[in-house]
Order: C-alpha cells, then sequence, then structure tokens
C-alpha cells in the first residue's frame, strides 16, 4: 500500500461568477470586458467621499435564479455589510458584499463521476459581492499598472461544504456550475477572462483521525484542469510533509502553470480581520415569496432535466443525452428539432455529427447556425420516407442546405436530382443489368460466396446514379441470384 492510501483529501470550493448585467453592482458605469483600461469608471467605482451606491436589481434576480437551481434557500431580508482591506486595485479601502446575511443558503449541485456513480456537492451559501479591479504586473518591467474597469462588477461567490477528495470531482463540479449559469444566462463562465475564478480550500488528514488537518488556500488558477492539476499537487505536497514530520503552514498560495506546482503568497497563521460592519449606505433589500415564484416560473429548462428529457422520453442513450445538453444551444435547437420529427436517434445523430462538424469546422456557434429545425426534420422525413440515400443527404443535400437554408430540402432534392426511384420494373432493368455485368460472380455467388451481393447491389446503385433505393435493390438482387 502507497503512503499516500493512508490519508484522504478535505477540499472545498469558492467560486466567484461574474455576472452578465450591463452595469456594475453599486452604480450604472458599464460592467463589460475587454475597453480600455480605466475608462468604465466613475465617482462611485472611484470612492470617491460623498457618493452614494445604489443595488442593482438584475443582480439581485441572478441571484434568486442561481438559488433556485441549486435548490437553495433564498433569505427574504438581505443586508449588506464593508468588508475591510486594502489593495491597490480596491480604490473605496473595502468591498461591500455580503456576510451574515447570504442571499442563499443550502443547497446542492449533482455532479457525475467518471466511473459513473452520482455524488452531491453540498453548497454552505451563495452571497452577493463587487468585484475589485485588476493589477497587471507583467506589461511594464518596472511598475504595476492598475485598471480599475472591474472594480464594482457584479458577483455571486458560492462556496461549497468540505465535500470534494480530490482534483477529479472538483473538475466535473466545476464544469457543471459553468453549464448552469450558462443555462441560466448569467455569466459566460469564460474562465481565461476572469468571468469565472476559483480558489480551493485543501487539507489532508489520516483516514482514521477526527480533526481536519490544517487548510491551504490555493489561488490563481485560469483553468478548470489547472484547478484540478493544483489540487492533486496540493494533497501529495502536504502528505509528503507530514510523512517527512514537517508542519503545513497555514497559507494562501498560487498555482504555476508551467510545472503544475504552487508556490506560497502570504501567510494565514493569524485569521483575516476584515472588520465586518453593516453597509451605513445602503437599506435591506426584501425579497417577497411572490417574487421568487415569478423568478422561477419564467426560467428556462435546466441542463439535468433536459438530460432526463432526451433519456427518458425520447429513448436516447445516456452519452447522447450529455452531449446534446452539454451546451445549452445545442440542448434548444435539438428540442426544438425534435417538434419536427419523431424519430429522436437520427436527430440526435444529425446534430451530433454533420452539424456538429460544420458548426467545429467554422469555428460557429449554434446560434450562427442558419438551417432550422425544421428543415432538418424534412431531410430526416425523406430519408424515412425512403425518397433519398442518406449518403445522397449527407454528401449531396446537406452541404447545398447549408448555401440555402430557406430553400426546403424537398425542393433541394429535386433540383440535384437525387430523389430515390420506387420503381420496381426500373429497378428491376437495373439489377439484370448488373447481372449480366458478372456472370461468372453469379456462379461464386451460388457456391456460398454470398459476399459478393454486395458488389451487384453497388452496380445497381452505380447504374441508378445513386437514385436507385438501396433497400429495394438489395432485395431485387438477393430474389434474382437465388433463382
Amino acid at each position: 500500500m502507497s503512503v499516500y492510501d493512508k490519508y484522504k483529501a478535505v477540499i472545498g470550493l469558492e467560486c466567484h461568477i461574474q455576472l452578465l448585467t450591463k452595469t456594475k453592482m453599486y452604480s450604472n458605469d458599464l460592467a463589460e470586458y475587454g475597453a480600455m483600461p480605466n475608462t468604465n469608471v466613475s465617482v462611485i467605482s472611484l470612492g470617491h467621499p460623498g457618493t452614494l451606491p445604489k443595488v442593482n436589481t438584475q443582480a439581485i434576480e441572478f441571484a434568486v435564479k442561481l438559488g433556485i437551481a441549486t435548490h437553495s434557500e433564498i433569505r427574504h431580508e438581505n443586508q449588506f455589510a464593508r468588508k475591510n482591506y486594502f489593495y491597490a486595485d480596491l480604490p473605496k479601502g473595502y468591498q461591500i458584499t455580503q456576510d451574515k446575511t447570504p442571499i442563499c443558503t443550502g443547497g446542492y449541485v449533482d455532479i457525475k463521476l467518471k466511473n459513473g456513480t452520482e455524488k452531491r456537492i453540498n453548497l454552505t451559501r451563495i452571497h452577493m459581492e463587487e468585484d475589485a479591479g485588476k493589477s497587471m504586473h507583467d506589461i511594464d518591467p518596472f511598475e504595476s499598472l492598475i485598471d480599475l474597469n472591474r472594480a464594482g462588477t457584479p458577483l455571486l461567490e458560492i462556496v461549497t461544504e468540505p465535500d470534494f477528495s480530490g482534483g477529479e470531482d472538483s473538475y466535473i463540479y466545476l464544469n457543471e456550475v459553468r453549464k448552469l449559469v450558462r443555462y441560466l444566462d448569467i455569466c459566460d463562465g469564460n474562465m481565461e477572462e476572469g468571468s469565472l475564478r476559483c480558489d480551493a480550500n485543501i487539507s489532508v488528514m489520516l483516514k482514521d483521525a477526527t480533526e481536519y488537518g490544517k487548510k491551504v488556500e490555493v489561488k490563481n488558477m485560469n483553468s478548470f484542469r489547472n484547478v484540478q492539476r493544483a489540487i492533486d499537487f496540493e494533497i501529495k505536497r502536504q502528505i509528503d510533509l507530514i510523512e517527512s514530520g514537517e508542519e503545513i503552514a497555514g497559507e494562501t498560495r498560487s498555482f504555476n502553470a508551467v510545472d503544475g506546482s504552487t508556490f506560497a503568497l502570504r501567510s494565514k497563521e493569524n485569521a483575516n480581520d476584515y472588520r465586518y460592519f453593516p453597509e451605513p449606505d445602503l437599506q435591506p433589500v426584501f425579497i417577497t415569496q411572490q417574487y421568487i415564484d415569478k423568478v422561477k416560473a419564467e426560467m428556462p429548462a435546466l441542463p439535468n432535466d433536459l438530460l432526463k428529457k432526451f433519456m427518458y422520453e425520447f429513448g436516447l442513450s445516456e452519452y447522447d443525452a450529455t452531449n446534446l445538453t452539454d451546451l445549452k444551444g445545442l440542448a434548444l435547437y435539438f428540442n426544438e428539432l425534435v417538434s419536427f420529427t419523431k424519430n429522436y436517434k437520427a436527430a440526435a445523430n444529425w446534430m451530433m455529427g454533420s452539424i456538429k462538424s460544420y458548426l467545429n469546422e467554422n469555428a460557429f456557434a449554434i446560434e450562427q447556425f442558419e438551417v432550422q429545425p425544421n428543415s432538418i426534420a424534412e431531410l430526416i422525413a425523406l430519408i424515412d420516407d425512403g425518397k433519398i440515400s442518406n449518403a445522397a443527404a449527407t454528401q449531396k443535400l446537406f452541404p447545398e442546405l447549408l448555401l440555402n437554408p430557406k430553400e426546403s430540402a424537398l425542393s433541394i432534392a429535386q433540383r440535384l436530382d437525387i430523389l430515390q426511384s420506387n420503381d420496381n420494373e426500373a429497378l428491376q432493368e437495373l439489377v439484370d443489368q448488373a447481372l449480366a455485368k458478372y456472370p461468372e460472380k453469379i456462379t461464386e455467388y451460388k457456391s456460398g460466396k454470398t459476399n459478393l451481393l454486395g458488389l451487384f447491389v453497388g452496380e445497381v446503385m452505380k447504374l441508378g446514379k445513386g437514385k436507385a433505393d438501396p433497400k429495394m435493390a438489395n432485395q431485387l438482387v438477393k430474389q434474382a441470384l437465388e433463382k
């Protein structure tokens, strides 16, 4: 048994979700990514004396949506607090947040591990707050530069219980959170742009121990994969320290993506004293049950709801349903597509095959796909009715439909002259011609080489220029050979 098997890791995650509101949390400054530095600022976000904040009501709505989606209890009376600390990119010298009255408490997010088992990640709280600005240390070789555009941007922080055991379940949870906030349209989930950020609190303990080990916080991980790498490295680092007789330092660490290691940023041996006190410039916000019910009624279908619908109502495999619900746009397109066709499996195959390939090759989102779901359903119906072959649909009709998305699939099939012939007499003539071309192969077929059937059917399809019904051709060739 490895020395690492004696221990278990205890991990909790804190996710900061940057909200897709037009303006900031407590002012009407624009909240947008990519603007020129220090242009989306005002006297409020710069913390000038005598300025008064005002709560962004859309941020409250987004918080309620996330609370409903995570099965949390939503607080009716919400107060704000000042969290006092100094950073160069925090103009006011404090952050307006929620301390003792988070808008959401409890709740959970269910995830599925790679081995197929389900795991419930319990949440401690979700609270509203504002973001700080951004310090940049890699532009000027001698100075740190400050961009305050981000200062005041609305955030929701999701704090979990210490329910994670390693990097793998943490990675899966973060993907599930990103999928959820994208379905809710409250955050774009782009971790590389900082709109979804994660800090991990990690400790290790012997499996039969009753007390947690000393906690270490790891920050500055810019991708889900790096979160997984940082956690796995930190677990091993802490076990190695304990095994060598050293103590774990309670500290904040950062992650080095180049070599996959973590390194110390600052000590946390003494708890930070943020001197929380009630925000004197903001009155409490009261959220009624009627408002919560209204938000709930207007919420879109969530990924797990659609996953179950696709599996149990449409009979898709878990693999197909998971792929189709991975992105909201794909799920909604498919959901509309199956309102026009009952061939759910064919619809899923077209979504994950030709359509997804086209989107990937052109770096398009499904929202940019001009072919409407009813046109794809018509294409499927032409195949199901034996009017065109699957090969003709994939190789000829679909590419032409991409060029002419307003034209009907039937019209295109007629224009391309790819409609299959169901005329038995005409088809029988083609069969006779195919058999006449290979008389010696007929003898071989009758002597036991039945795999030659494909040769004759292929010849029929060639003579029919792809318009012969392959099922009927197969049937007629077999009948002729067995006479």
